[in-house]
């Protein structure tokens, strides 16, 4: 989700259709370091159970003593980023596709995953202050994120944007100079749109306004509300968003700029992420990973290869 150079995101996608009033309810978490615990199963777009898993003793005992000690990895995760990681709806509870497939990889170690909420840009740093043992909040890998820490590749997704029904603005995200883009900040989207602001001031015409929001779902509320013209976020969040405003908003434009999404681990704990990445290659193996991505609907985003730190551009 953060910025840099290549624009591409973080995401989700799910089954149930929310009323905007609702959205801005079950997809928010409490922005700031407040925490609460996610089982992973029955989430808030899907009542079906997380598939069984037993842990791999072979890949448990690679697990580093500091993490294994409690039986708990804790994770940082920024839960305002519906279908990926969000509040469910008893108001509290973490869930998503992304809550789901961590706690079948916390399983595999024959561990607990306690998920913690925390704002995006955050979280990287609080892996690396130790405050966290993992991120995961649909970080997309990047040249510059792979600076700060190690990331283990689960998933992929792409940029896509969105207006209200009917684009009454006539929006066209190759020319949005002088109109109103909302997007999270910190994320490549923010990087994208302003990127595209610099090319319009360039050009002789006017800036676009570019409002940032703390959480995806003030983003999406934004553009319902008609603040903004458009948002653009990662391609399953967007679709979700579309379903859970029950039709309000539509999908502008294609899919771009798709790349990895990746687990946030250490920059010093390097054979701790390749116990992640074998873990991930495990539940795919067993089918577990593609149970988890079909209750979510985002199946379409699956890898084959979860990978330490792959090249990127």
């Amino acid at each position: 989700m953060p910025h840099f150079t290549n624009p591409v995101r973080r995401v989700a996608v799910a089954a149930v259709a929310l009323s905007s009033t609702a959205l801005a309810l079950t997809a928010c978490g409490d922005s700031s370091s407040d925490s609460s615990s996610g089982s992973g199963g029955g989430g808030a777009s899907s009542s079906s159970p997380l598939p069984s898993v037993t842990a791999d003793q072979a890949l448990a005992d690679r697990v580093p003593d500091a993490i294994a000690s409690d039986g708990t990895i804790t994770v940082g995760s920024d839960t305002t980023y519906a279908p990926s990681e969000f509040i469910g709806e008893d108001g509290e509870t973490i869930v998503g596709f992304d809550v789901d497939l961590f706690t079948l990889v916390a399983q595999e170690l024959g561990l607990k995953a306690d998920f913690q909420t925390a704002p995006f840009d955050s979280i990287i740093a609080g892996v690396g202050s130790g405050k966290y043992e993992v991120g995961v909040s649909s970080f997309t890998i990047s040249p510059e994120r792979l600076a700060e820490a190690n990331m283990v590749s689960y998933y992929s997704a792409g940029t896509q944007w969105a207006v209200k029904k009917g684009n009454p603005q006539d929006v066209d995200p190759d020319d949005a100079c002088g109109l109103k883009i909302a997007v999270q900040k910190a994320t490549t989207q923010a990087d994208d749109i302003t990127a595209r602001s610099q090319a319009c001031t360039d050009a002789g015409k006017p800036e676009i306004t570019i409002d940032q929001y703390e959480g995806q779902d003030e983003v999406t509320a934004a553009v319902v509300s008609g603040k903004d013209d458009a948002e653009l976020a990662d391609s399953p969040v967007v679709a979700y968003a579309v379903q859970q405003t029950n039709g309000q908003l539509e999908v502008l434009g294609d899919v771009y700029d798709s790349a990895p999404y990746g687990y946030v681990v250490p920059k010093d704990a390097t054979d701790f992420a390749q116990v992640l990445a074998d873990a991930v290659s495990a539940l795919i193996a067993d089918g577990s990973y593609q149970q988890v991505l079909e209750k979510w609907g985002v199946e379409d985003g699956a890898i084959t290869d979860p990978t330490v730190n792959p090249s990127v551009g």
